[in-house]
């Protein structure tokens, strides 16, 4: 029996005492979140970043008679962290895992999505290892997913500018699981955040240049497809939704703020 085997064993055996070993497969079942599923659709939706996460804190397997790399609601995972890294029973983490751009490096000019899988709750805790259960998953948990402080999001209130899109554009970016359109109600990710002067509940309008597609139309106008608002907001980097879609947003399509009037 390895280490790993015995401390695992030992924590499902004092926190599931009682039970049968079948019964210590899985934690009692998560507590059934009453969230509006606007927030709870906020919580899974994408943001982007330009570099590799170095967050060591990880999903690193399951508790389970065979291999498995994925989890669901009420399912026990291990984290790689216990309480000599100040992990306590009780604490909440969101799930996260980064789709790279096809085998590139992630960087400034070739940047990440990153996907929320869902979030846990630590159920058990010895010094060096925990167990955690699956309370919401947006996407399977998988292994060597990492993990991130969790809280609700806040949805913002959206503006109500009419003024005219700026014209210092932005990028429509790969979403969730490589996704490359959207459309009403969908969330896309935008290079362009605080430092570029957006907040949350700014309003977009989502043009597309057709030259950029190699239609040879040089003198033609941009087409306005839709809008959007900002629902998440960071440095360099925002989330946005579609609140009106006259067609699909694409990869690459050009995104304008409507500033404040």
């Amino acid at each position: 029996m390895t280490s790993k085997t015995r401390i695992t064993g030992i924590l499902l055996a004092s926190a599931l005492a009682g039970g049968t070993a079948t019964e210590a497969q899985r934690a009692p079942a998560a507590t059934q979140l009453k969230l509006p599923p606007e927030v709870l659709s906020l919580a899974c939706a994408p943001t982007l970043t330009y570099e590799a996460p170095t967050v060591e804190l990880r999903i690193t397997g399951g508790q389970d008679s065979f291999v498995r790399r994925i989890h669901a609601p009420g399912d026990l995972v291990t984290v790689n962290a216990g309480s000599d890294n100040g992990i306590k029973i009780g604490q909440e983490f969101y799930v996260r895992r980064v789709y790279a751009p096809g085998q590139k490096t992630i960087s400034r000019d070739q940047p990440a999505t990153v996907r929320t899988s869902g979030w846990i709750r630590i159920y058990a805790v010895d010094p060096k290892m925990s167990l955690a259960t699956v309370t919401h998953a947006c996407d399977t948990i998988e292994i060597s997913d990492y993990l991130e402080p969790f809280a609700l999001p806040q949805m913002p209130v959206a503006s109500t500018s009419e003024a005219k899109p700026e014209k210092n554009y932005g990028r429509v970016m790969m979403g969730t699981d490589r996704r490359r359109s959207f459309g009403k109600g969908d969330y896309f990710v935008l290079n362009r955040g605080s430092d570029q002067g957006v907040k949350p509940g700014a309003r977009f309008v989502v043009f597309r240049n057709k030259h950029e597609l190699g239609v040879q139309q040089p003198d033609n106008f941009l087409y306005e497809l839709g809008e959007a608002i900002a629902v998440d907001v960071r440095k360099d980097a925002s989330t946005l939704q579609v609140t009106l879609s006259r067609d699909a947003f694409t990869e690459g399509d050009l995104v304008a703020m409507r500033p404040e009037q």
